[in-house]
């Protein structure tokens, strides 16, 4: 290569490092935003239910705040005190539902907003990454501080596992409790020792903002001070000095929860999709062996890093049993652990001359540890979501790797990052695609989750939900069929599950398989005699099984015996009540014919059929003065209803 050639190229280079050098910051947030801008069409999806669409409270717009401080974040969707406490301790994160509901009161119901406020804030995140980085690497990187913080701030931002947290609009709680607690972070992590009045107020603002985003903040309690005394001269006073604003916005946070939601953590609930650390024998569940417990968090938590490392494949759901129970004899669960004490070993070792390898490994463990269920349990295995925080340690500590390679291998560093990020992107892109729908998400991730009880049920509800929507015909039956296939599944998983065999009940009813479906909801009313969804699409499944008898197969007996089953559960259905009192007059029971029709025209007074019918009813039971008074208002309502019946 020709000298001159030689230094176009390093000309081109050095041009591009130093457009990154000044622009870094702008760099990190373009990169952020449009590896998710192609979520911006996709619609609500997931939990978005749970603090959106089916959200009370957050539907109420503005009017909704007042309620949304003072209640559990899921009370707005189960609308009842007990229900909303699913998981232990209860959750109170009231920032991202007020969010929700000032979106929702200037836009409606619009998904395509909260998609862009989530990429927007994302950017700013990876953004605020840089800026961070930048600060506690100039001490001991100097002049490299800008490389180090874009390699950093760009592993960040191109996880593919942020994807849950990014591409789902729910997500914006993991969102905002990072970028709230790293803006604390870096108000507080100054070049001077001194924290005055203004960083203070301001840190405390934003840390207590986190705290309201998500409880998970409050492991900046100690990464912040940590950051502090590895980075700016290892002093002991100002470490402590720097948490003294988080301590307090804890401590408000914390009085204001209990007040809120009650100062109980509670039990870890007894359900198998809110606790994945018990079993089902003999028809009730049993708690793992201590054993068992700690083994299969062991393996979870290698699994963490392994997604960090490896982010192949990956789900949304980590539910009973994607997870199986694992024991301490499996190689694993050992590997598992060998890897965490490995990373305790080199944040040791790393203490004093590689502060950086350090800090990325501790923050890692330490935002870890709230979400891993060895502190409290957080009510399934494990969550893509959950290691949206710890990440940052993640590209902290191979940021650092990455960078022991310059000077000496300068350009091979360079293509090694590229590689990554190309690699890293792709996957986060394609992985994005996946959260457009609940149908393309469940339908996608149960390839990966094929044995979550949970997931499988999710399958099951997108195709039988669907399939009520199409015509008549074998495509619409082979699409319930294949639901049923699903819950037939879930429930050799989840024996319990209640929720299954509502939908199989659903299925079976699309499938006019009447006693299948009985059967199913009749299950349900075993595990919760007052579901009310269940009593209710039992009452309807017997009306219309009641009818089916009546009218096509001619068995009458049956016919009565459902129908009386279903008045005991839906008496206000005029449909049920008309039936009923249809199949008594034509059983010869002309009484219970005139008592059940004149309940029809009680609830449907201008119904001209109610009439008729009940004007019959009058006169097989001998009563032509009653009988030709309803006939009368059955032609006053409706002159027609004599065409094709004998006079």
């Amino acid at each position: 290569m020709s000298k001159k050639k030689t230094r176009n190229k390093s000309g081109r280079e050095s041009d591009i490092l130093t457009f990154l050098k000044k622009r870094g910051p702008l760099v990190v947030f373009l990169f952020a935003f449009l590896l998710y801008a192609n979520t911006l069409g996709h619609g609500y999806t997931q939990d978005d239910a749970i603090v959106i669409t089916e959200n009370v409270l957050t539907k109420q717009g503005v009017q909704g705040i007042p309620d949304i401080l003072t209640k559990d974040t899921f009370f707005g969707f189960f609308q009842q005190e007990g229900k909303s406490r699913l998981v232990a301790g209860g959750r109170y994160r009231p920032l991202t539902l007020m969010m929700f509901a000032v979106e929702y009161e200037l836009f409606g119901m619009k998904p395509w907003i909260g998609h862009l406020m989530n990429v927007l804030l994302f950017g700013l995140t990876a953004m605020l990454v840089y800026l961070l980085l930048m600060r506690i690497a100039s001490p001991g990187l100097k002049k490299q501080a800008w490389l180090f913080a874009l390699i950093g701030a760009a592993l960040f931002a191109a996880h593919p596992v942020h994807t849950e947290a990014v591409a789902n609009i729910k997500g914006r709680d993991e969102i905002m409790a990072l970028l709230l607690s790293l803006t604390a972070f870096y108000i507080l992590f100054k070049p001077k020792e001194r924290i005055g009045p203004a960083p203070f107020a301001l840190s405390f603002l934003a840390f207590f903002a986190a705290l309201l985003s998500k409880e998970n903040s409050i492991t900046f309690l100690a990464v912040v001070p940590l950051a502090v005394y590895l980075f700016k001269g290892r002093k002991v006073r100002p470490a402590l000095m720097s948490v003294v604003p988080l301590i307090l916005a804890t401590g408000v946070f914390l009085w204001i929860r209990g007040l809120v939601i009650g100062w109980e953590l509670g039990d870890a609930p007894r359900e198998l999709l809110n606790n994945p650390f018990i079993k089902v024998e003999g028809n009730r569940y049993v708690d793992f062996t201590f054993g068992e417990k700690s083994a299969t968090i062991m393996y979870t938590l290698g699994n963490y890093i392994r997604l960090l490392f490896f982010p192949h494949p990956l789900t949304h759901d980590y539910y009973p049993r994607h997870i199986d129970i694992m024991h301490w004899g499996d190689w694993k669960v050992l590997l598992s652990l060998a890897a965490y004490l490995g990373l305790i070993v080199a944040a040791i070792k790393g203490w004093k001359k590689q502060p950086l390898l350090t800090y990325g490994i501790l923050f890692f463990l330490i935002t870890l540890s709230i979400v891993s269920n060895v502190v409290f349990p957080v009510g399934t295995n494990m969550s893509e979501r959950f290691i949206y925080m710890p990440s940052l340690g993640w590209a902290i500590a191979v940021g650092w790797m990455l960078m022991k390679m310059y000077p000496a291998s300068k350009r091979n560093m360079y293509v090694l990052v590229g590689l990554i990020l190309l690699g890293f992107a792709i996957k986060t892109v394609v992985r994005n695609t996946v959260w457009k729908s609940n149908y393309t998400l469940f339908m996608s991730d149960v390839e990966t989750s094929d044995n979550s009880a949970k997931l499988l049920a999710a399958c099951a509800g997108e195709l039988i939900t669907r399939a009520a929507k199409m015509e008549e015909g074998p495509l619409k039956d082979k699409q319930i069929r294949d639901g049923l296939d699903y819950l037939d599944r879930a429930q050799e998983i989840h024996p319990n599950y209640k929720m299954s065999y509502l939908l199989e009940g659903n299925g079976n009813y699309y499938l006019e398989q009447w006693e299948a479906a009985i059967r199913s909801y009749e299950q349900v009313l075993s595990f919760d005699p007052a579901n009310s969804e269940g009593l209710k699409n039992l009452g309807i499944t017997l009306r219309d099984a009641g009818r089916y008898y009546g009218q096509q197969a001619g068995d009458l007996q049956k016919s009565v015996e459902y129908l009386e089953r279903a008045y005991q559960l839906i008496p206000t259905d005029y449909e049920t009540v008309h039936s009923l009192g249809v199949a008594y007059g034509m059983s010869g029971q002309p009484g219970p014919a005139v008592t059940m029709l004149s309940k029809g025209v009680e609830l449907q007074p201008e119904n001209a059929m109610a009439h008729f019918n009940l004007g019959l009813a009058y006169q097989r039971s001998g009563d032509p003065v009653s009988a030709q008074k309803h006939r009368e208002i059955a032609l006053e309502l409706d002159p027609e209803i004599l065409k094709g019946r004998s006079q």
